[in-house]
């Protein structure tokens, strides 16, 4: 079995998790955090499917530099609304499967770098970059987006089974 193919199935279960849980984000909620060290709720719901882009980097780059440029550094974006979000989150889901799907076993084994201008972060092979960098982390802030949303009182949508929301 290809890489690929034992990594898809995943992929598409995870995107569905984040997709439901995306769909919860209420409007007019940008600006609340839960802690003033916190992210906003705006600035996390947006950096979900910003992370899904990150894929299509990983499997078709060698490295992202957070600082190309002296003077230019990589800025964060926040999306106005609950549809911008969704449609953020659909079109990098689609773009990131495509990369995927495309990617070869051997391609997957390719070094790849985050850097900061002529700083090296870490260099990993795309796969493990995939794994990390990509999904765990996407995994990750969907989770604390869950908290985000069960302070605000909103029912949450099941990820790995029932919520305490939806009982099945």
């Amino acid at each position: 079995m290809a890489i690929k193919d034992s990594l898809l199935p995943e992929f598409d279960q995870e995107m569905a998790a984040t997709r439901r849980t995306l769909e919860r984000v209420p409007d007019g909620k940008n600006d609340w955090q839960p802690h003033p060290k916190s992210m906003s709720l705006g600035r996390l719901a947006t950096h979900l499917p910003e992370i899904v882009g990150w894929v299509v980097n990983s499997l078709t780059r060698t490295e992202l530099d957070l600082a190309p440029a002296p003077g230019q550094v990589w800025t964060a974006q926040m999306l106005g609304s609950r549809a911008e979000l969704v449609a953020y989150f659909d079109k990098n889901r689609a773009d990131a499967r495509a990369a995927i799907e495309q990617s070869s076993d051997a391609g997957f084994m390719v070094p790849w770098s985050l850097k900061k201008g002529s700083q090296v972060l870490m260099t990993m092979p795309r796969i493990a970059v995939y794994r990390s960098f990509c999904m765990n982390h996407l995994i990750h802030h969907r989770a604390q987006l869950g908290v985000y949303l069960r302070l605000l009182d909103v029912p949450l949508p099941s990820s790995y089974g029932p919520t305490a929301d939806e009982k099945m």
